[in-house]
């Protein structure tokens, strides 16, 4: 007996020790399945308790928290200096009590910030949160009509600006005047009529903390922010942000396994979700140092990151490819970089990037600002944005379904329902819209929110969240970006939207109409502008005006690189414009008949390709 207890025992412990090979043959994943579960659950009952949690426990208190436990630790890096907890803990009371006594706000004011990435940019915006007061997110590079599209949709009441973004502000000021908008310039003189300089009197104003009183009716549900995304169609849209919504952005640092000891590396722009949400407001989260940057340099990059014992880093497709197009050098490893959280990269950039500058985790993440869905690749498979697993249509309960392309429509059964996709066959994404999972929409733009919610899916009556992705699921479960679908494309890292870059063409005096629309370019991630125009009768193309036009309207990103001249523009029996076509043909004059325009940025006009130097024009163009 005692023998077959020995020989039992041992069988026991020898399986044990096999068990993680066999695990590891069979299931390859089962260990990073366990870890994303642990810290997802985590994150997930932390939220739950602070929904619960009387008064409603924010992004401010956990700041707050973060300042009592280590008020003089790093908080902000920035251009050779160093902001404690306790500083900018300091500064954003001083930017809150101006703003009580010279402007007058009070919980639940929306106040619009057109800043850029300064670490006034964050105390601002803290100072604001103490009030209880939602913050819309302007992006500097807009102007004129867009810049004040995005402010009016949001309802704020005041605006607050850098200095040198007053010219700027100067172009809309007269609609701002007729809407008795009040505008406050970071600054401590101005002498333009209709602009406050705000800037002695928080540097007057005392760094008392403020009472939670004055924030008191917040809760998890508030809109906490207004984050700008273009969405699928028209102008750029306000997405509401509400404080749940912070607080499972911020927790996506922590699902990566980013820890306090940490020190952060954002150079995207905090008026991004990536930015704001899940960098800077994931960094008090976890209460790390951030290293701040006024925008991305590739050049600078990796120096920064030795300089600053940088740990973990942002980035988009582009700026990897970026990095990777740079010279090689001895020292490309020689950083401590272990961590990279971001979006868009090409599964060719991603191995590159990884063969040359050695073992970094690359946590290649979907979402949207407004969704209701999103999925992050905690493994080491090149390529995806995610892997499903028990938790995931607990947290986020969504399908893929047939789509047709050329109609932009999902395809339908005789029941008017929408169709599954199987495994590896690629479906547009769509998320159930549930109280856990809801889908609060745009500001000022209801009829942007019900394009947006897909009804009768699986069920009559049944509401989903139409992404407006194209995503596809592996036999793995590993799930990987396809393409976006609408009236949108990605370049440089931003959306573009056509329907808002052919308003701004059709406004060209010698154009009659425009289709707009994104097309792939060799070697580059996303897609570049490009549009199809009808003149007016008896008008030519004016290079010149169409390209001054398009810059005073449209940052660099948004101008048509390309503009094909068309006799009449195809459309649909419904009148919409037809794309497939002309995105299939690109900008290839050997499909082309018509004249052909790129944008010549140097010289400031459109140029007429030429025959058997077009490809050397389009390399120096995209210098």
């Amino acid at each position: 007996f005692l023998l077959l207890n020995m020989y039992l025992w041992i069988t026991v412990l020898a399986g044990l020790a096999l068990l993680p090979a066999l695990l590891k043959t069979f299931f390859p994943y089962f260990f990073q399945d366990c870890v994303y579960m642990y810290r997802a659950l985590g994150c997930g009952i932390r939220l739950n308790v602070y929904k619960r949690k009387t008064p409603f426990y924010s992004i401010v208190d956990c700041f707050l928290y973060a300042v009592k436990k280590h008020p003089r630790k790093a908080f902000i890096q920035f251009e050779g200096k160093t902001h404690s907890y306790e500083e900018v803990d300091k500064e954003s009371n001083k930017v809150a009590n101006a703003l009580r006594s010279e402007a007058g706000l009070r919980e639940g004011d929306t106040v619009a910030l057109f800043l850029g990435n300064e670490p006034r940019f964050v105390w601002t915006w803290l100072g604001l949160a103490k009030l209880g007061c939602p913050a819309a997110l302007l992006n500097f590079n807009i102007r004129s009509k867009s810049l004040l599209h995005c402010f009016s949709c949001c309802g704020a009441s005041v605006l607050i600006a850098a200095a040198e973004l007053r010219d700027a502000v100067e172009e809309i000021l007269p609609a701002l005047k007729e809407k008795g908008i009040t505008v406050y310039l970071l600054s401590d003189e101005c002498t333009t009529d209709g602009i406050q300089c705000i800037g002695q009197a928080i540097a007057k104003a005392s760094d008392t903390p403020l009472s939670p009183s004055l924030r008191s009716n917040i809760h998890i549900r508030t809109t906490a922010l207004y984050i700008y995304t273009s969405g699928t169609t028209g102008l750029p849209k306000a997405a509401y942000v509400t404080h749940e919504r912070v607080w499972a952005s911020s927790f996506i640092q922590g699902v990566c396994g980013v820890t306090s000891e940490d020190i952060f590396y954002i150079n995207l722009p905090l008026y991004h979700s990536a930015g704001f949400l899940i960098g800077l407001v994931g960094s008090i989260e976890r209460g790390n140092t951030v290293v701040l940057r006024r925008k991305f340099s590739a050049s600078q990059f990796w120096d920064d990151c030795r300089k600053h014992n940088i740990t973990v880093m942002q980035y988009i497709g582009e700026t990897l490819r970026y990095l990777c197009n740079m010279p090689k050098k001895a020292n490309d490893r020689d950083h401590k970089v272990r961590i990279a959280i971001g979006n868009g990269v090409r599964a060719d950039v991603w191995k590159e990037f990884l063969n040359r500058f050695g073992r970094i985790h690359v946590g290649e993440l979907y979402a949207a600002t407004e969704g209701n869905v999103g999925f992050i690749n905690y493994t080491d498979k090149v390529g995806v944005v995610g892997r499903i697993n028990i938790l995931s249509k607990v947290f986020f309960p969504f399908s893929i379904i047939k789509f047709d392309i050329e109609k932009e429509e999902p395809v339908r059964n005789a029941e008017g329902l929408c169709i599954p996709v199987g495994k590896d066959e690629v479906g547009l994404l769509v998320g159930k819209i549930t109280k856990h999972t809801p889908f609060v929409g745009y500001a000022g733009n209801e009829q942007q929110t019900e394009k947006k919610r897909l009804g009768d899916v699986f069920v009559k009556g049944d509401l989903y969240f139409n992404s407006g992705d194209l995503l596809r699921i592996d036999h793995e479960n590993f799930v990987y970006f396809h393409d976006r679908v609408g009236d949108t494309f990605r370049w440089k890292g931003e959306n573009v939207a056509t329907t808002e870059v052919a308003d701004i063409l059709m406004m060209v005096d010698c154009i009659e109409e425009a289709n707009v629309y994104g097309v792939k370019v060799e070697g580059h991630e996303g897609r570049i502008g490009m549009a199809a125009v009808k003149l007016k009768e008896g008008r030519e193309f004016d290079c010149v005006n169409t390209c001054s036009v398009l810059a005073n309207y449209l940052p660099v990103y948004a101008r048509p690189r390309f503009i094909r001249i068309q006799n009449s523009l195809e459309v649909t029996g419904t009148f919409k414009m037809k794309k497939v076509k002309l995105v299939e043909e690109g900008f290839d004059p050997t499909l082309i008949r018509d004249p052909l325009y790129f944008l010549d940025l140097p010289q400031k006009k459109y140029q007429r390709f030429s025959t058997g130097s077009w490809l050397v024009e389009i390399n120096v163009n995209y210098k």
